[in-house]
């Protein structure tokens, strides 16, 4: 198979390593011609992956047009908030059966459109030939071929199993699912949950504290992802627990450790600015995420909070309050 993986961050760079990996010719579109240059003369992306030497198999480009020339499998590395821009841009270049993967776990704002909705909306193509990819994910662990799994999520399952095909890497073993909904819903909202932990642990709050977010998280996310359509055995799931707990715990991960700065007093801002400028995804899921919460009248609390934290100016002691302070029930 011919793989056009669009986006050079950490992500995608990895999984262009994993499918080369898998057997594949890949193409690797970087955004910027240096990049691209770069990557394609040392064999290294030093701006994400420092120290990672790419498979022969991984040519680099900045040329959206030659990354997408000929390419049977296309993965999507760009952020959720940017990916209709940029598929505005390339749909003219893919092949017309190509099928389509997922890797942003977001909710697109303003509109409250999934990632894989976004992608048909765009291109027209069907949902059939469109996959998800999600799971416990960390980049860097990955492309140092530490063992992990992940699941393909796609409505089609012959063409879920083109896909698991296609990124099976000796150290990296996709599963399928046909619950398109709820691999993309477990995605999207644990990042927000991450941020939670991260604040808990930066104001020093222990082990009981982020155990009961993560906990309370799940609970949330998966009223919400039955609420849409979502099957509920998905969060138990790789695409869900399994994502979740990895995302929540780890220092790799950047919602955790955006969250941390955020509990140590850290504005936005000066959060970022330790990120090389990037906002960490859960601070604009947890807006995108809360409307859509708000819209299907699902309640989650946690997300609520997040969301206040990020967008309102609400204290962290105020939201802790509001947490602790809520009315008893059953679990």
């Amino acid at each position: 198979m011919h793989v056009a993986v669009m986006g050079a961050g950490s992500w995608g760079t990895t999984m262009a390593k994993v499918a080369a990996d898998a057997g594949n010719t890949v193409t690797l579109w970087a955004r910027r011609e240096e990049a691209a240059r770069h990557i394609q003369i040392t064999r290294e992306n030093t701006d994400y992956l420092p120290g990672l030497t790419l498979p022969p198999a991984v040519t680099a480009t900045s040329s959206a047009e030659a990354a997408l020339e000929g390419a049977d499998v296309v993965i999507l590395g760009v952020p959720s908030q940017s990916l209709r821009g940029n598929l505005e841009r390339w749909t003219p270049f893919l092949e017309r059966g190509a099928l389509l993967v997922s890797l942003a776990k977001g909710v697109e704002n303003g509109t409250g459109l999934r990632m894989s909705e976004v992608i048909a909306t765009v291109t027209g193509h069907q949902q059939e030939k469109i996959a998800v990819l999600s799971g416990p994910n960390l980049a860097r662990e990955i492309a140092l071929e530490q063992p992990a799994a992940t699941v393909i999520a796609c409505t089609n399952h012959s063409n879920a199993k083109i896909v698991q095909a296609t990124v099976s890497a000796p150290y990296f073993r996709p599963y399928t699912v046909t619950d398109v909904i709820g691999a993309e819903l477990g995605g999207a909202c644990k990042n927000v949950i991450a941020l939670a932990c991260g604040i808990a642990v930066g104001r020093g709050l222990g082990e009981n504290t982020v155990a009961t977010l993560i906990t309370r998280g799940l609970a949330e996310i998966t009223r919400l992802g039955v609420k849409l359509g979502a099957d509920a055995r998905t969060f138990s799931g790789l695409a869900g627990l399994g994502d979740l707990v990895a995302t929540c715990n780890s220092p790799l991960s950047r919602n955790r450790t955006f969250g941390e700065r955020l509990g140590r007093g850290a504005t936005l801002e000066q959060a970022s600015q330790a990120t090389h400028g990037q906002v960490a995804e859960g601070v604009i899921s947890s807006e995108s995420v809360f409307h859509l919460a708000e819209d299907h009248g699902v309640e989650m609390p946690i997300t609520q909070a997040v969301y206040g934290v990020c967008h309102n100016a609400v204290s962290v002691e105020q939201t802790i309050t509001a947490l602790m302070g809520r009315s008893k029930k059953a679990e």
